[in-house]
C-alpha cells in the first residue's frame, strides 16, 4: 500500500468493503495493511475513509501454500507465544491453520485464555 496514490488506496479499500457488506451483510471498519507495510500517508488515507488501522502481535509463515509448516512445530509456536492482548494473524489458505485451529482455540481457552472481537477489547 505505501507504493500506492490515495485514490488507489480508497478503490481497493472500498471495492474490498463492498464485496464483504454484499457477500456477508459486514460493515469493514477495521484495515490490516497487507504485508505489514504501511506508511503515514497510508494510515492517513485509510483513516479518512473511516478505518482504525489494526496489527498483529503474532505471526508466522503459514502464507505459501507449497511449503506449509508442521502442525505439531505450528501448535507449538502458537501456544507458547500465547499472550494477554493477542491478535494472532493466521492466513486462511493455511492447510496447518484450518487443521489445527479447533486444538488451538481449544487449549487457549483451557489456559485461561478468552477470545473477544477488537470492539470487546479494551482501549
Amino acid at each position: 500500500m505505501p507504493d500506492l496514490t490515495e485514490e488507489q488506496i480508497r478503490t481497493e479499500v472500498m471495492d474490498l468493503h463492498q464485496v464483504i457488506n454484499e457477500k456477508f451483510n459486514y460493515e469493514m471498519k477495521y484495515i490490516r495493511p497487507p504485508k505489514g507495510e504501511f506508511s503515514e500517508n497510508t494510515l492517513q488515507a485509510t483513516n479518512r475513509l473511516g478505518y482504525t488501522t489494526v496489527m498483529w502481535s503474532f505471526a508466522y509463515e503459514d502464507w505459501n501454500e507449497d511449503s506449509q509448516p508442521e502442525e505439531e512445530s505450528a501448535k507449538k509456536k502458537m501456544l507458547d507465544n500465547l499472550h494477554n492482548g493477542e491478535i494472532m494473524l493466521l492466513h486462511g489458505n493455511s492447510k496447518t491453520n484450518t487443521n489445527i485451529l479447533d486444538t488451538i482455540i481449544k487449549e487457549a481457552k483451557n489456559m485461561g485464555y478468552e477470545f473477544k472481537s477488537l470492539d470487546e477489547f479494551e482501549k
